[in-house]
């Protein structure tokens, strides 16, 4: 939204117009600058104060800009419009900042155009020209208009979006913008980004925040960095830090918002960002659920592993179904017992007096119980696809759907670095 936008929107030049007609109209200007600004202060009640102080003064440098700019494309069509655009772009701001609407702005510039026509066409006829010269002036004209009329909304949006109130409008449009899925064009983000103020980032780290205890959801605070993008009066708030989260960050956001648990997603590029947050809130639900130990501040980045075994709950318990339906028939004690030693045999890679340990039972007992999922599944014991899918469906939070209601798995344990082997009597 800004000069250099301006410009790269503007009109596509028409065919040349014969460079004799910028002297023929350059004598005009000076009159027809203050024909423009008689009849717009004449014609919208909103300009009709008086115009001697800055304001009056920004309008007519406006206008003498325009026109002047006009002619100099006529005599060569290279000429910059740079300073005529961001006179106009100022003016588009002042505006907005003179509590004015867009169609008082919009329609000074239908009058400067209706005035500039009235002026042509009296020294087309003067000076005799033909009906096509007209006509292409006339195209030439109005789209110049356009153009201007253009470069001055974009100014008059632009200053407000930096209201107080707009600004936060504004940063949150910006926020959906780049967690969009698929992503948003890059050029959307920077060019909403540049209305808001907001330095573009490589990477950033999404931040899903949940209250702890009793908590109300959570409002901007002054503590939090002008550079976070937030979302807080919502049912999922959240933020949106550029780059990496360091211990100095993750103090301020504490301090910011001491009532609150921040669930981190991993620092990902801003097209990927979505990913990210995604995961943070699994890690968030997860830790709810008991499955990820819920403190103060959840990294995701932690818990990867877990998050990708409990991403499918309903494909878990059908997993688990086919894998465990053996145990079907058994009581839930017994289910409850072979099952939390199916999971310490494949951590400890079979060693029973490790398995014991983990379980706080004799070696004997795990002898037995061994002896008993042996007889229970037999073959796939020794199966290294087998055992990887036990350990997938052991290691997911969801309890299996054919367990009696209130049963639930053994806690998780640390994975195994290497898969077990059968050892029913191992040392």
């Amino acid at each position: 939204m800004s000069v250099e936008r301006g410009i790269e929107h503007a009109a596509q030049p028409p065919a040349a117009l014969p460079r004799k007609l910028a002297d023929i109209l350059r004598p005009e200007l000076g009159s027809l600058a203050n024909e423009i600004v008689d009849e717009i202060r004449a014609t919208i009640p909103a300009y009709a104060r008086p115009l001697d102080g800055p304001y009056g003064k920004s309008i007519r440098a406006g206008v003498e800009y325009a026109i002047t700019l006009f002619v100099a494309q006529i005599a060569d069509p290279t000429v910059s419009k740079e300073q005529s655009h961001e006179v106009h772009h100022r003016l588009g701001q002042n505006e907005m900042r003179e509590g004015r609407s867009l169609d008082t702005l919009q329609s000074a510039y239908r009058v400067g155009a209706r005035v500039s026509w009235r002026r042509i066409m009296r020294v087309g006829r003067r000076s005799g020209l033909s009906s096509a010269v007209m006509s292409q002036l006339a195209d030439a004209m109005l789209a110049f208009m356009d153009e201007l009329a253009s470069v001055a909304l974009d100014g008059y949006l632009e200053a407000k979006a930096r209201t107080a109130g707009a600004l936060d409008t504004w940063r949150r449009k910006l926020l959906h913008l780049v967690l969009e899925t698929p992503p948003a064009p890059s050029k959307a983000i920077a060019e909403l980004a540049q209305l808001t103020g907001w330095p573009v980032p490589d990477r950033a780290t999404p931040v899903v925040l949940h209250p702890i205890g009793d908590s109300v959801r959570p409002r901007r605070h002054n503590a939090v960095d002008s550079d976070v993008l937030a979302e807080l009066d919502c049912a999922e708030p959240l933020l949106l830090v550029p780059g990496e989260i360091t211990g100095a960050r993750l103090a301020t956001l504490q301090a910011a918002l001491p009532d609150y648990r921040l669930s981190i997603g991993p620092c990902r590029p801003l097209d990927s960002v979505a990913d990210s947050l995604r995961w943070a809130r699994d890690a968030l639900h997860l830790s709810e659920r008991g499955i990820i130990q819920a403190r103060r501040v959840i990294r995701a980045e932690e818990h990867l592993a877990t998050l990708l075994v409990n991403a499918d709950s309903a494909l878990t318990c059908q997993l688990r179904d086919r894998l465990f339906a053996p145990l079907a028939e058994m009581t839930g004690k017994q289910r409850e017992r072979l099952l939390e030693t199916l999971r310490a045999w494949l951590d400890s890679q079979g060693n029973v007096v490790d398995i014991a340990e983990r379980l706080q039972v004799h070696p004997q007992t795990v002898r037995y119980r061994m002896r008993q999922l042996q007889a229970t599944f037999g073959e796939h014991l020794r199966d290294p696809g087998a055992r990887f899918e036990m350990e997938l469906a052991l290691r997911a939070g969801a309890a299996p759907a054919s367990v009696p209601e209130g049963y639930a798995l053994p806690e998780v344990l640390p994975a195994p670095r290497k898969s077990p082997q059968w050892t029913p009597s191992g040392s």
